[in-house]
């Protein structure tokens, strides 16, 4: 699961306990995707400048769990 899309998993669960207009809804989202892009890009962007949006979801993915990993005392 890429680390954008845990967030959108947190978004789903806290709409199970909230009401949001179709508005909020659009907000967070656009916010999630927005976050996503710009883990893509930093973590994807090839020496010609294009971005690998696969290569950069992953390697976000992983630096995400690695840093709570390392928050935990694990690694």
């Amino acid at each position: 699961m890429s680390s954008g899309m845990f967030g959108f998993v947190n978004v789903l669960k806290a709409a199970a306990d909230a009401s949001w207009t179709r508005e909020e809804v659009d907000e967070k989202l656009k916010g999630i995707m927005k976050s996503i892009h710009e883990q893509c890009v930093k973590y994807g962007t090839q020496a010609d400048g294009t971005v690998n949006y696969v290569k950069g979801a992953n390697v976000a993915g992983f630096m995400k769990v690695a840093k709570a990993m390392m928050a935990q005392g694990i690694v």
